[in-house]
């Protein structure tokens, strides 16, 4: 059974608002919401970017591809699939910005011109960021700020190691030509949601493995420039509370975890928070909007798995709670959720690399 979405405080709902109810999917979300399949038939879709004029950008880690979709009749569902790039590496993490798509592959950010309505890239990449290619975590990931700045995440090589590449486990911060980089914050063995809201970076990370089903939990984090954030040192075991110290790894001391910011949400151990989204539309009910959601990618090294989810996190208080269960049947894995964007009418959408698909939430009171 599943367990009922319980909200309190700010986030009270009515009780009828609480219920689960079966959608149409295999989904289970609350009360009032509908889950269908917006687009199917990708090798391994992550993430993804709403364009300026509404067209949804999905990035195809196994097909190097960005694709685009398009809903123009507005029916929920995508009116097909165009490839906009090709030939690209590994291609993961996707920002609009001043004029461009830029694309993060794992060996470095490329950007294509775009005007809105494009749906075929019109030039080559150009290549803006060289990254470190490869290693223990793959993926990268890219977003602007509202100070027009490209922030840039890149995991770790490693479970636990100290890295000699300093771009490795860590946030850089560039100018939008990629140019001046720095680092802005360090310790993240592998940040791959990365969400400007308020004037706030928020980002993911997936804790280190090896120490058991519940140590450490996943952590999110409000990310500041110049912060550290533990690993490989240190890990949160209380949101909110002082870090850690990682006496396995036993590198350093306890005190170096005294300058480790801790997150300030958790969720279970090894589930692999991936994309981050703030409701910023206007058909969720008032008690979600504002609210931060994060996909749940699934655990691979527990022993009862965890994950396979979308859990909602209140930014303020840190409080989680379920909000899309059904890709874990059992110990059965149907899917794999990786990022959720807000589409323009207002619907969430949701990538699946397991079965290749997107899925579309939206509230409809019914």
């Amino acid at each position: 059974m599943l367990r009922p979405l319980l909200l309190s405080g700010a986030l009270a709902l009515s009780a009828s608002a609480c219920a689960q109810t079966p959608s149409p999917s295999p989904f289970t979300v609350p009360d009032g919401f509908r889950v269908n399949l917006f687009a199917e038939g990708f090798k391994q879709p992550r993430f993804m970017a709403v364009a300026p004029g509404g067209d949804v950008f999905v990035s195809d880690q196994g097909a190097g591809t960005v694709t685009v979709l398009a809903d123009a009749n507005r029916d929920g569902k995508a009116d097909g699939k165009t490839v906009f790039a090709s030939g690209l590496n590994r291609p993961h993490g996707l920002a609009f910005h001043g004029g461009f798509l830029y694309v993060a592959n794992t060996d470095g950010v490329v950007r294509f011109k775009y005007m809105p309505g494009d749906v075929k890239a019109s030039g080559a990449a150009q290549k803006v960021v060289d990254l470190p290619g490869g290693g223990g975590h793959s993926t990268r990931t890219v977003e602007f700020g509202p100070d027009g700045k490209m922030y840039v995440s890149v995991g770790s090589t490693c479970n636990v190691c100290e890295e000699n590449d300093p771009r490795r486990a860590a946030i850089w911060v560039y100018d939008a030509e990629g140019k001046n980089g720095k680092l802005f914050a360090s310790g993240l063995r592998n940040a791959v949601g990365l969400e400007w809201n308020g004037g706030t970076l928020y980002a993911t990370n997936n804790g280190r493995d090896q120490l058991g089903d519940d140590i450490p939990p996943e952590g999110f984090y409000r990310v500041q420039a110049g912060g550290f954030y533990g690993w490989p040192y240190c890990f949160t075991t209380q949101a909110g509370k002082a870090q850690v110290w990682d006496r396995d790894f036993g590198r350093k001391n306890a005190s170096t975890c005294a300058n480790a910011t801790p997150a300030f949400a958790l969720t279970t151990a090894h589930s692999a928070p991936l994309g981050l989204a703030f409701y910023t539309g206007n058909t969720f009910p008032t008690a979600y909007r504002g609210m931060m959601f994060s996909a749940l990618h699934g655990s691979w090294n527990r022993s009862q798995k965890s994950g396979y989810k979308v859990i909602m996190i209140d930014p303020k208080t840190g409080k989680t709670t379920d909000f899309l269960t059904g890709f874990l049947s059992g110990q059965r894995v149907l899917g794999r959720p990786v990022d959720l964007v807000v589409a323009a009418d207002g619907a969430m959408l949701l990538t699946d690399d397991g079965a290749g698909k997107v899925w579309r939430i939206q509230y409809t009171g019914n």
